[in-house]
């Protein structure tokens, strides 16, 4: 639980530099989830594909102002605030588009370029209870930015024969981010995403997950579901899309396990 005295938003970041692992898809399902229960939150998507925007049913191609222009141009994050999902109130998107591919080479020479999101999101912060960030697949200087802002990472893991490829050397820059930018950036916990029950070969990887890292490890795991692969192609998150669904079940479950942990 976090201090009292903290800022209204928790932020949470979403991060893991191998691609396909489930990043988006924990993005705009988690936070619809978050959003159902009635926690004000949002999503900003700093991944240069957009996908979570297009997953909550935005067209990257219709947004005018984006991520890209608080981080590089500075105008404020509320400017380009939009609601994703009349069903979901409670929930908000800060968008992305194409205009984020050049803002990692634009921050290079940039004063302060860790630190330009945290910044921007300071404007926000007393609006939500949730703030998740939608990372690219790598750890540039978008995923550097999110980790300095954040309370907290979430890495999806895929119960694959790969699973723990990388996962040292994004350990190894989060504990980077916290000794010199982020003192009290914490593990959120390691989520176990595509699990398949017949499956041999995911219950290893949970196994080997779970004695390795033990308590960094999420109870709730999120399986191979066609219904949570087929919603993002409709603009819509899991629970809008099938709420009868196991993948819809699962990111409830997910959601549940996240705000227990805040008031126990």
């Amino acid at each position: 639980m976090r201090d009292s005295g903290a800022m209204a938003a928790k932020i949470i970041c979403i991060a893991n530099q191998k691609g396909g692992v489930g990043k988006t898809t924990t993005a705009v399902n988690l936070s619809a989830s978050l959003a159902a229960a009635e926690k004000p939150t949002l999503v900003i998507d700093i991944d240069p594909q957009a996908n979570a925007g297009s997953g909550l049913g935005v067209d990257k191609n219709t947004i005018k102002q984006s991520i890209y222009q608080v981080i590089i141009d500075q105008i404020p994050l509320s400017k380009i605030l939009v609601k994703p999902q009349k069903q979901l109130p409670f929930l908000t998107l800060a968008p992305a588009n194409t205009d984020l591919i050049g803002a990692e080479v634009e921050l290079i020479g940039a004063l302060a370029r860790e630190t330009k999101l945290k910044g921007a999101i300071e404007e926000v912060m007393d609006q939500f209870a949730y703030i998740l960030i939608d990372c690219p697949p790598s750890l540039g200087l978008l995923t550097v930015n999110s980790l300095t802002c954040a309370h907290s990472v979430i890495v999806p893991l895929q119960c694959e024969y790969f699973a723990m490829e990388g996962l040292g050397q994004l350990l190894s820059t989060i504990s980077i981010i916290k000794k010199n930018l982020n003192k009290t950036l914490a593990i959120e916990g390691i989520l176990l995403t595509m699990f398949d029950m017949r499956n041999n070969l995911s219950h290893q990887v949970q196994e080997e997950v779970t004695t390795h890292f033990k308590n960094q490890v999420f109870s709730t795991v999120i399986p191979r579901n066609v219904r949570l692969s087929e919603c993002s192609s409709f603009g819509l998150p899991i629970i809008l899309y099938d709420i009868d669904s196991k993948g819809a079940q699962s990111y409830l479950d997910l959601a549940h396990e996240i705000i227990e942990r805040e008031v126990t």
